[in-house]
């Protein structure tokens, strides 16, 4: 995935997921959508006081206060991010050098959690402003929009990434 609104969309979605299960958060995707103006960033940006109030009202959503308000202070880290040549998408792949990462773990126990990767774009995302954006959820991320694929060797889905 290299569409900037999407990866902000998915990056505020892994944050959202920490400490639940990743089902929870699919399920109030689309009100999360509606809520949040569609991730329309530079409208977060400029949310109220007012309008946080009413986000924590909606039980379509996470209710946690610290996560919402890591929603709208990652808008407007994403927006300064944005502006760089290559955009937000260039800055996320930049820890990859722009390669798609290939792991083939065996077993499941042997999928990870983190990576130097992951590790260093946590590190960075949060010396610009990002939070909820720990190494785990960054590797998360990474996982869900394509940068890493590690599909267990007998999964059908690297049999068909594997050429």
């Amino acid at each position: 995935m290299r569409d900037d609104r999407k990866l902000f969309e998915m990056l505020c979605l892994e944050g959202a997921q920490a400490g639940l299960s990743w089902l929870t958060i699919l399920r109030k995707r689309e009100t999360y959508r509606a809520a949040f103006d569609d991730f329309d960033a530079e409208k977060m940006a400029r949310y109220s006081a007012r309008k946080r109030a009413q986000l924590l009202l909606d039980p379509g959503i996470v209710r946690n206060r610290l996560k919402v308000d890591a929603f709208i202070g990652n808008a407007d880290a994403y927006l300064k991010i944005r502006e760089q040549p290559g955009g937000f998408s260039g800055y996320l792949w930049q820890f990859t050098d722009g390669r798609v990462l290939r792991r083939r773990p065996l077993y499941l126990r042997d999928v990870l959690q983190s990576s130097p990767h992951s590790d260093a774009m946590s590190k960075d995302l949060k010396k610009k402003g990002f939070n909820f954006v720990g190494s785990t959820i960054c590797y998360a991320f990474m996982q869900a929009v394509g940068i890493v694929d590690e599909h267990q060797r007998r999964c059908w889905a690297a049999a068909r990434t594997a050429a």
